[in-house]
């Protein structure tokens, strides 16, 4: 009797875990809830980013359309102490951390796209070669080193970031370290970078068009800003210029540079098949561009949205 009894208490007990288990999933987003697995009888949460294609990065709307990655010029960089940075209307950053550059951004989305297929939070093992490779750069010693300064000042930042309902507090890299034994890099995600990869966004920019505008930091931001919109609406060159961090303080030199930089995106545009074309207009800058296939569904949601 005593046997039955002890293992009716633990079939009680096991059953009031399992309960809790499904109360937590329950309150978890629908989105974590079909992540959850089982293993060693508990539950795991996996939060991955989404699976794009080899051919393009997943970036956050909210970077493409701030000057987070801003245009900088060259030299000391500025220390900012929770400043809030120039974004688009409905994007809110705060940000701590030296300034930073399209350079640096086409750091953290290389390392967002080997990560994009694990676990967030799972360490990232990859050697400096292959990031170097990806990034279409030669594996030399000054590439190597300004790549260590690069990956040191991501992990050296903190960001308060609010789009809409969906926000983030952290690092845009948790952790970054050296492996000794096999010289790999060793990197770490916040799983809850996830939040500025939920549908609608963030956007999956050609990479191709990106590199070839490589060592043009106006054209870059530009390229990906406009990608970031499935269909843009004008915007004053004061605007752009405030958008996209510019440290030209003469409009009149920054609307010469950034006349060349949209001939930039233009040609860059049309050497990979990519519609992008532009005019000048009144002080404003009107776009016109191809539209992705992920935009022309959305464009089609939001036309179904207003016929209801």
């Amino acid at each position: 009797m005593k046997k039955a009894s002890d293992l009716l208490s633990r079939v009680a007990v096991m059953q009031e875990q399992s309960k809790e288990r499904a109360k937590k999933q329950q309150d978890m987003p629908q989105e974590m809830q079909n992540d959850v697995r089982q293993g060693d009888g508990l539950p795991k949460n996996v939060i991955k980013l989404p699976a794009w294609p080899e051919a393009v990065r997943g970036v956050p709307n909210g970077v493409l359309r701030s000057a987070l990655f801003g245009v900088i010029q060259k030299g000391a960089r500025r220390y900012m102490e929770r400043e809030q940075i120039h974004a688009q209307d409905g994007i809110t950053i705060r940000y701590t951390g030296a300034r930073l550059d399209q350079g640096d951004l086409d750091v953290w989305t290389t390392v967002l796209h080997m990560a994009r297929l694990q676990d967030l939070g799972d360490e990232c093992r990859v050697k400096a070669y292959q990031i170097l490779k990806a990034l279409g750069k030669t594996d030399c010693g000054k590439n190597r080193t300004t790549l260590d300064c690069r990956l040191s000042r991501l992990k050296a930042t903190g960001l308060d970031v609010k789009v809409g309902k969906y926000s983030y507090e952290g690092s845009l890299i948790d952790e970054v370290y050296r492996a000794e034994e096999s010289k790999e890099y060793v990197i770490r995600l916040n799983p809850k970078l996830r939040s500025l990869f939920e549908k609608d966004q963030f956007t999956q920019v050609e990479w191709a068009v990106r590199h070839a505008l490589d060592r043009k930091p106006l054209a870059q931001w530009l390229h990906g800003y406009y990608s970031s919109h499935a269909e843009p609406y004008p915007l004053k060159i004061e605007t752009l210029r405030r958008l996209c961090g510019s440290e030209t303080e003469e409009l009149w030199k920054f609307t010469q540079t950034l006349k060349k930089a949209l001939d930039d995106v233009s040609n860059a545009s049309a050497a990979h098949g990519q519609r992008f074309s532009y005019s000048i207009e009144n002080g404003g800058v009107c776009i016109e561009k191809k539209v992705s296939g992920a935009q022309r569904r959305h464009l089609a949601k939001k036309a179904a949205a207003k016929r209801k």
